[in-house]
This record gives C-alpha cells, structure tokens and sequence, in this order.
C-alpha cells in the first residue's frame, strides 16, 4: 500500500469514496480477462475530467492492480495499453496523484513496457511517461537511473510522429544542466532529433526545437555541433533563422531566437554572421512588436488586480525588462513600457518597493524631457502616482527638476498633458513643506494658476482647484501664501462662484475657501469681503448639502471661539443672518449637516 496517499488527505478522501468508485477497482479483479478489460475501459471514462473520482480510485488501490495488469504476460496487449492510459489519466489530476503514482514505481512499469513490440502500447506508456515527467513533483533523475533507456527512447523517435512528439518532449524536460545534456549529447541527440525539424507535424517541430534550446544553454560542445548539422539540405541555424519568421507561432519564433542566442554567446555562430544579422534586420520591427504586444498585455493584467500585479513584478528580470523598454528605439514599445509601468504604479506596496529598488523615476524623468505626446500623456500620468505622499520615488524626483517640468505640461496645447501636469503639482503640494508649496507657486506663476482656473476643460479646473486647496493647508502656509497671493486668489475664487459650474466645482472652491478661513491672519481676507461672505451666506441655504457642509465650514473656521477676534466675526456673521440660517440648519433632515449647524450654534453660546 506504499502507493496511497498519506494518511490526513487519504481520510478526506475516503470519506467522499463513492460505491461506484468501489465498484471499478473490484472489477479489476474478476477472473474473465474480458470482463476486466471492460473494467478499465469503464474506469478510463469515468476518470476524465473528474479528480474527485481519480483520488478516490488511487485510495482504492487502483494503481498497484493497474501496474501489475500492465507488467503481466498473460494481458493482452490491449488490456495492456488500456491500462497505460488509464495511468496517464491519473497522472494528469493533482500534483499528490502524480506522487501517488511515483510512489507506486510506476515509471520503471513504463519504461519496461516500452521493450514491447506494440506501437500503440509504446505510444501509451510514452504518453504517461510524458504527463510524469513534465510534473514539478518528479525527479528528472529518475529518467537517467536505468542507462540503457536513453538509447532506447533514441531508437524508438524513428517509430511515429507521437512516438517523437512525446519523446522530445520528455527529453526537454529532463535535460536540467551540463550533465543530462552531455548524456543526451553522446546518445546521439543532436543526429537523432534534427530531422524532426522539418517533420509536418508543429508539435514534433515544436518539441524537437525545444530540445535544441534546453541542449545549446550555456553549452559550447553542443552549440560548435548544431552549427554545422545539416538537414535536408540546410544548416541547421539557417532553420532556426526560416523559424523566427513572422507567419510562424509566437512560441517557435521565441524558441528558435533562444537557440540561436545561446549559439552566438558559445562562439558558434558570429554576431555579424550574414545569415542572422539579415534576418534579424529584416524583424527587427516584429522583435519591437512583440515586445510591444507583451508589455501590453502586462499593463492590462495588471490594471487592476493586485495579486497580478506582484506576480508580474516578482517574475525574475522582469522589472528590468521593462524599464529597459522605456530606452528602445521604437516609439510603440516605449509607450507600451510606460503604459505597463503606469498600470503597476497603481499598487500602494509597489511604489513603496519594487519601484524604488529599480528607481523606475530615473528613466521616467528622463523620457519626460523629451517624447511624443503620446507618451508623455502616459509618463505624466504614471508620475502623478510617484508623487503620492507615500511614494518614497516623490523626494528624489522633487530634486531633479519636476516642477518645472510639471509647471511647462500645464501650458500644453494637449489637455491631458495640462491635467496630468496639474495633477502631479497637487499630489507634490500634498502636506509638503512650505519650500516646495513656494516653488510650485513660483514656477507655475498667478497668471498661469489664473488661466488654469478658467480653463475650459472640467478635469483641468477641478486638479487646479485640487492644487490650491493643497497648497492652503496648514495655517503657517495658509497664511503665507495668502499674505503675497491672497488678491489674485480671493478674485479667481469669486469668479467660479459666480460663474456657471458643476457642484463639484463650487464645492470645491467652498472647501478652499473654508481653509484659508482657518489660517490665523488669512481669514480677514474673507471677513473685510463683503462679497465672499454673502455668497458664504447664499450657499448655506443652497438645496444641495454638498455646498450647505462646505460653506459651513468656512463658518465654523471663521467663528471658532478659541481664536483671537473670533468675537467681532461672531457679531459681524449674525448681523449678516447667518445664526438664524444655522437654527433652520440644526433642524436639517441630513444628520451631518444638522451636526455641524449645532456646533457652529454652541460657539455662539460659550
């Protein structure tokens, strides 16, 4: 019983088994040679597709009575074959089946029935063999234990297109460093699979071509051979060169580009050798498409599925690849780089690891200097999230002269251009000092700000008021900026509240407004503008809540008791109104508005 599962999952298992499970594995055992065949022919209909029914079949002992029906003389060679592919069908459930199978010696039954003189049966064990073989769980050593196998499976690639399909296959698989390529190599690898490459069938070409690349790594032998085979006619690398055309399937292309890459780093083949470079010239285009076609595909994985996004970023080199591709010399693939680059900047954990180990800002600044509009849209874009507060990437790039890169996208003609530009200055204002607050201030200049603020696309309007709203905050600043901007701010606020905006627009401008309020010197701008207040005052009766919070905000700001003056503004605002307007409002239907009305009311009562 060596074969069965442990113990813990053998007792899950058993507890699902089914009578006809049961009923299967008794069959097996009927004395009518006919009547087991029908067994295993059943039990191969039952198994396919369904791993429940595999596990159950294996815990019932069906393996060890398969093995012993495959290995007996008296089987006929079609019980025989029925059973290999029966075998086979369990190796292809879960990883504990194909364990389960290994501890059952299952590959020593196979190999012996390829001595068989049965073309079916061979193909049978060959296949099962295959599925084995190609399981993370088995050992490729297994496959090198018995020394005469490897020229036994070299004389039967002759026998048919499966027999070479399966065979190559399996060698591709085993071959995991110098000493199985050297084995392969003596047996006769190389004369034995070449012609395979021409073979009508794409999946012996396939496989045989997969052998060549796992024999040719990091393999001068090997590689100073391949270079002078021929077959049909041909050498082999000009094959491999007529493979990496463009009407071929992606994978043979990349296949065949591995083995000629691992010819020329052995010294087989020159890296001026007429034949490549002609070709290689020839698809250099594709070579750039497809790179293209993969960075793509990365960006859209990873749009918005965290776990894909780590997967793509922990894939070995992978980070390196891509941040290369901002470097090409084709204009697509540095798109599709910074488009695949944007589409992982949206992970929080990713900006603060992976994309400050590979200081993915260098590159990006530096195609921010110079690129299509095409890219910059995208490079603009991925850097607004490198901006982020908790982007460590946002000190190095402040450093480098992003303001006055970010202040030069606001004047693009492109309006993508002028919000991504924008956007980035507000992510860059957000809760940072007062030197960079005056920088930005500086380099984008109030005429500037001004012809943001009445920008005709919404998106710009809205980050710039995002701007300003980041950069009143905190009261020293608020005061600050307000003490050498507060005019030109005070009349581009009055603008948009008198102008005809969304609410989101005027909710926002209400929210500045509410913060220059809390500043300490600046919310006299506000109290000595007669102007600004009644519109306060117009807004706290407005029929959407959005605008009544915001303009209660400034209220609060403006008559918080604990501040100096705080008493004058109290009189001047209930003068205006404004307490019989917070009553109606602490009896608001909207328990957040009602809340801020009866706080705003205890100011005036303490």
């Amino acid at each position: 019983m060596a074969c069965l599962l442990e113990t813990p999952i053998r007792m899950s298992v058993l507890s699902e088994v089914t009578a006809s499970s049961r009923h299967y594995v008794d069959r097996l055992f009927d004395p009518d040679p006919q009547k087991v065949l029908q067994g295993v022919i059943d039990m191969k209909n039952a198994v396919i597709g369904n791993n429940k029914q595999k596990a159950n079949l294996i815990v019932l002992g069906a393996v060890p009575r398969l093995l012993y029906l495959l290995q007996q003389e008296t089987s006929s060679t079609e019980l025989k074959t029925e059973c290999a592919v029966v075998l086979g069908s369990l190796a292809m459930g879960t990883e504990n089946n194909v364990k389960s199978l290994l501890d059952c010696h299952i590959i020593p039954a196979l190999l012996q029935g390829l001595l068989s003189p049965d073309l079916k049966f061979i193909e049978a064990c060959l296949r099962c063999l295959r599925t084995i073989f190609t399981s993370p769980v088995t050992p490729e050593e297994l496959l090198y234990t018995d020394a005469t196998v490897i020229p036994h499976l070299m004389a039967l690639l002759s026998r048919s297109r499966y027999t070479q399909e399966y065979i190559c296959q399996i060698f591709s698989h085993c071959c995991k460093g110098p000493d199985h390529q050297t084995i392969l190599f003596n047996h006769g690898a190389v004369q034995n699979i070449a012609h395979l490459l021409t073979s009508v069938s794409y999946k012996v070409r396939m496989q045989a071509l997969k052998c060549f690349s796992v024999l040719a790594f990091e393999n001068p032998q090997v590689s100073m051979t391949l270079v002078n085979v021929l077959v049909d006619g041909e050498l082999l690398p000009q094959i491999f060169v007529k493979m990496l055309q463009r009407d071929k399937p992606i994978e043979m292309q990349l296949t065949s580009a591995k083995c000629l890459t691992y010819m020329c780093r052995a010294g087989a083949i020159r890296t001026d050798d007429s034949c490549i470079v002609l070709k290689l010239d020839h698809d250099l285009k594709h070579a750039h498409e497809l790179r293209q076609a993969a960075f793509k595909l990365y960006a859209s994985l990873g749009a918005n599925d965290e776990d894909i996004r780590k997967k793509i970023i922990e894939t070995e080199n992978m980070m390196d690849r891509i941040v290369t591709g901002l470097s090409e010399s084709s204009v697509k693939v540095r798109l599709a780089a910074v488009r695949c680059l944007h589409s992982l900047s949206r992970s929080v954990q990713q900006l603060r690891t992976s994309f400050q180990d590979h200081a993915v800002w260098k590159p990006l600044m530096k195609v921010l200097q110079n690129a299509p509009d095409e890219i910059l849209v995208v490079a603009s874009s991925m850097l607004c999230n490198l901006l982020l507060e908790f982007s460590p990437s946002k000190e190095p790039i402040l450093e480098s002269g992003a303001v006055e890169l970010l202040c030069g996208l606001t004047q693009s003609e492109n309006p993508a251009l002028r919000v991504n530009g924008i956007w980035a200055l507000m992510n860059m204002a957000f809760q940072a000092e007062q030197k960079i607050k005056a920088d930005i201030l500086r380099s984008l200049s109030t005429e500037q700000l001004f012809r943001l603020l009445s920008d005709s696309d919404l998106n710009v309007l809205m980050k710039t008021l995002g701007l300003l709203r980041n950069l009143l905050s905190t009261r020293p600043h608020i005061d600050k900026i307000m003490s050498t901007h507060g005019k030109q701010i005070m009349q581009a606020v009055t603008l948009i509240l008198e102008g005809e905006h969304n609410i989101e627009v005027k909710e926002q401008t209400l929210c500045i407004l509410a913060n220059i309020a809390d500043g300490t010197t600046a919310k006299e701008l506000i109290m000595t503008n007669d102007d600004i207040l009644q519109k306060i005052k117009y807004y706290m009766g407005h029929s959407h809540v959005k605008l009544q919070l915001a303009a209660m905000f400034c209220i609060s700001n403006l008559i918080w008791n604990e501040e100096e003056g705080s008493q004058e503004r109290q009189d001047k605002l209930r003068d205006m109104g404004i307490v019989d307007i917070l009553h109606k409002l602490s009896q608001s239907p909207d328990s957040n508005l009602c809340d801020k009305a009866k706080t705003a009311l205890q100011q005036y009562l303490a």
